[in-house]
């Protein structure tokens, strides 16, 4: 019996220890599987080891602040190259395993775009097909085995639109058949394409400029509503047909929608770096929305709120974490927006900085944030205040913005590694528990 009870709880642990390693995740899109910047493995570290997690590979690239993105085995990033007075945007297939390349897809591709660095979308993977929209509008469907282009659209010339100041910069996003777009121009602001086909399904709003803002779906008032905000207005959407649910006044100075909305409960919440936050409660009957509360003054450093240039903030158990217009970490309660606290140590370890930035990722009971200095910081976000565990310096800031060198990529975390890029180089980094 006791022999019995030895190898059953041996075979229990050796079902666990396989059950554990088949539980990897791929982050075949922008902000990860469910769009919602969580990441779900299990067996991640709990502090960095004293000379930094191991690299497992290394791989040049071009410049660009579009994020990788894992699937299947392999890597997938879009970049710029400069040749002979021309400028190529390029699609990158790597190898998971050690960083080779397996295949590539580029064009030439003039830019008319401030900050040209590269493009800025993350490839999207699903189904065997690679999706990806470059800075100056080129949406294009690839096959993810061979980078062969199996369709493609033109956003300037299909629809009669100029490229936004920072280029073309909203994820697509995919809906059972429909790949739903930011475009822009009258009447086709979103556009949602036939995801096998590209034939055009339907197009809705029109906004002066589009804005750089990935659309998302949430679930409330007993419907599946796409929530696109253009620098006019915060809109929900029917995601099949294109029609319009309702639209709530959200004025972005500059065009600059660029955080994702958020939602936790019956709260959508927006923020953009001049105009600040607004706040709606979902009716919870029927497709609908009405302001909780909302930045009254336009300001970029007399912040009342929370005015997030790029970061998309992160809400949980009742309130907001997000990095405001000069680098604060900011904890806001949801319901009435009062600030908890603030602090510079994860982006700026102490000087307000113009635009300084990090992103924030969810897992477990902990956070990974990946701020502009190339820095991967664990720590606990709480109301009682930000807690950092561990840090460590993974890449070199390469990119130029208001005199100082930056890091505005987001890194995708699969398979308990991190991939993250620059304008030189992607890597692969090891962070699982050992």
């Amino acid at each position: 019996m006791h022999l019995i009870g030895i190898y059953r709880l041996g075979a229990l642990g050796v079902w666990l220890l396989a059950g554990n390693a088949l539980f990897a995740e791929d982050w075949p899109q922008w902000l990860g599987p469910n769009r919602d910047a969580i990441w779900r493995e299990d067996g991640i570290i709990e502090k960095f080891p004293t000379n930094g997690p191991p690299v497992r590979w290394r791989a040049g690239i071009g410049g660009g602040y579009a994020g990788p993105s894992v699937a299947k085995g392999r890597v997938y990033v879009a970049d710029r190259r400069l040749a002979a007075g021309a400028s190529f945007e390029r699609v990158l297939c790597l190898s998971e395993a050690d960083g080779t390349q397996l295949w590539k897809y580029e064009y030439e591709c003039p830019y008319t775009i401030s900050y040209p660095a590269g493009p800025r979308v993350a490839p999207m993977i699903s189904a065997g097909k690679v999706y990806t929209l470059g800075a100056e509008g080129n949406l294009l469907c690839l096959n993810a085995d061979d980078g062969k282009v199996l369709w493609s659209r033109d956003f300037k010339k299909e629809f009669g639109i100029k490229t936004p100041v920072w280029g073309f910069a909203g994820h697509p996003l995919l809906d059972g058949n429909r790949l739903i777009c930011l475009a822009g121009g009258s009447g086709s602001t979103a556009v949602a394409f036939d995801k096998d086909t590209g034939k055009e399904i339907w197009r809705a709003l029109s906004a002066q400029e589009p804005g750089y803002c990935s659309p998302v779906i949430y679930e409330a008032g007993g419907k599946r509503q796409l929530i696109l905000w253009h620098p006019e207005a915060a809109n929900s959407l029917d995601p099949e047909t294109g029609e319009v649910y309702w639209s709530v006044a959200c004025k972005a100075r500059s065009g600059m929608t660029i955080a994702t909305p958020r939602k936790m409960g019956d709260f959508l919440f927006f923020t953009c770096f001049y105009n600040g936050s607004l706040m709606l409660r979902l009716d919870p009957a029927k497709p609908a929305a009405t302001p909780v509360w909302r930045t009254l003054k336009e300001s970029e450093k007399d912040t009342t709120y929370l005015n997030a240039v790029m970061c998309t903030p992160f809400l949980e158990d009742g309130y907001i974490y997000g990095v405001c217009s000069y680098g604060q970490l900011r904890c806001l309660q949801a319901d009435t927006g009062k600030r908890l606290w603030e602090t510079f140590q994860a982006t700026t370890a102490g000087e307000a900085v113009r635009w300084a930035n990090a992103f924030i990722v969810k897992n477990g009971d902990r956070f990974f944030l990946f701020n502009e200095k190339g820095d991967l910081i664990i720590a606990k976000l709480s109301p009682r205040g930000y807690e950092e565990i561990s840090r460590a310096h993974l890449l070199a800031p390469t990119g130029g913005a208001a005199g100082r060198a930056v890091l505005w990529s987001h890194p995708a975390f699969a398979n308990r590694r991190v991939y993250a890029r620059n304008d030189q180089e992607i890597i692969c980094v090891d962070l699982a528990l050992k």
